[in-house]
C-alpha cells in the first residue's frame, strides 16, 4: 500500500495545524474526509500517526519521525507539477511567496498588478512572516519562494531585489518632529529606540544602531506589528525606526505623519529574493527578480518628488 498524495498533504496539514479542523479549514474540505482519509492511512500503514485526546492533536513519535519526509514528498511532487507547468519558461503557475509585513502590505499589490502583464497565467498565494520563519518554510517545501532579508545559507539561491532606507517617527511634542530633515545617530543619543518583536532582521539592525547611538531598544515596549510599533512612538513611548516601504507608504496616505529619514550607512534594510537551490525553476525566478526590481524602481521614482 501507498499513501496518496492527498493523505500525504492531509497528515502534513493536521501536523502544521496540530487540529483536525483547522487543517480541513486551510485545505478547504470537510473535518469528517480529513479525518477518515488519515485513519484510513493509518489502518493500511498498520500505524498511528497522531495522539488524539479531546482537547489536542499531537503527533507519535513515528509520527515525528515520518513528518519531514512527508514534506519532503510534497516539496518534490510540487515542484515536479511546477517544472511540468512551466515548460515553456513563462511563469504560467501557482507560486506560494513568504514576505516580510511591510513587503506584503506595501510591495506586493503593486507587484502582482505590474506581474499580470508580462507572466498572465502567474498567480501569488502570498504568507507574511518573518525572514527566518519563511525560510524554514522555504525549507520544508511549504513556500516556493521568498522575498525578505539576506541570508548566506548554501540551501537557497539569493538574488538581490532593493533596499530599504530607514526612517524615524516620534511624538508630537518630541524636539525630533519639529524639523523635517535627516536625522543622526547623535540626534538619538538617550533616546529608547522602539522595533518589531525579537526575530526579524529589522530588529537586529536597529539593536546595531541603538548601540552606535549610544541608546537602547525599548524592552517594555515591542510591536508586533510596525503600525503597532508606530503608535507606541507617537504616544511617547520612544522612537520609532520604520522601513522605507511602511514608512514613506503611510506618509502618502497621511500627510500629517512627521517622519525623518535616518542618515547612517547601516541605516538600511537589504530585501531579497530567495528559492531552493534544488529548484527546477531557476531561469524562472531569475526572470521574476528582474521584474520584481523593476516594480520597487517604479515605488521609487513615484516617491521620488515627495521624498528626494
Amino acid at each position: 500500500m501507498r499513501p496518496t498524495f492527498r493523505q500525504l498533504q492531509y497528515f502534513v496539514a493536521v501536523a502544521n495545524q496540530s487540529a483536525f479542523g483547522a487543517a480541513a479549514q486551510e485545505l478547504a474540505v470537510s473535518q469528517p474526509s480529513l479525518s477518515k482519509q488519515l485513519a484510513t492511512m493509518e489502518a493500511e500503514l498498520g500505524i498511528a500517526l497522531f495522539e488524539r485526546t479531546s482537547r489536542r492533536v499531537q503527533l507519535t513519535p513515528l509520527g515525528e519521525i515520518l513528518l519531514p519526509r512527508a514534506r519532503a514528498i510534497l516539496r518534490d511532487l510540487e515542484e515536479f507539477r511546477s517544472l511540468a507547468r512551466n515548460a515553456d519558461g513563462k511563469l504560467n503557475l501557482r507560486l506560494n511567496i513568504g514576505v516580510l509585513p511591510s513587503v506584503g502590505a506595501y510591495y506586493m499589490p503593486l507587484a502582482t498588478r505590474r506581474l499580470h502583464a508580462p507572466f498572465p497565467d502567474l498567480r501569488l498565494a502570498v504568507q507574511e512572516g518573518a525572514t527566518r520563519d519563511l525560510l524554514n518554510h522555504l525549507r520544508e517545501g511549504r513556500l516556493d519562494a521568498v522575498i525578505g532579508s539576506p541570508t548566506e545559507s548554501p540551501e537557497f539561491h539569493t538574488r538581490p531585489l532593493f533596499t530599504e532606507t530607514l526612517w524615524i517617527c516620534a511624538a508630537a511634542d518630541d524636539p525630533l518632529s519639529s524639523s523635517d530633515g535627516p536625522v543622526t545617530l547623535a540626534d538619538l543619543a538617550a533616546k529608547p529606540l522602539l522595533s518589531l518583536s525579537p526575530g526579524y532582521r529589522l530588529t537586529e539592525i536597529v539593536e546595531r544602531l541603538a548601540a552606535l547611538a549610544g541608546t537602547q531598544v525599548s524592552r517594555d515596549y515591542q510591536g508586533a506589528t510596525l503600525d503597532a510599533v508606530r503608535q507606541m512612538a507617537v504616544m511617547g513611548a520612544g522612537v520609532a525606526v520604520l522601513p522605507s516601504l511602511y514608512a514613506l507608504g503611510e506618509a502618502i496616505r497621511d500627510p500629517d505623519f512627521i517622519l525623518r529619514r535616518l542618515d547612517h550607512p547601516e541605516a538600511r534594510h537589504e530585501i531579497a529574493l530567495h528559492w531552493r537551490r534544488t529548484s527546477p525553476m531557476n531561469s524562472a525566478f531569475e526572470k521574476l527578480t528582474t521584474a520584481l526590481v523593476a516594480v520597487k524602481e517604479e515605488i521609487r521614482a513615484a516617491r521620488a518628488e515627495q521624498f528626494p
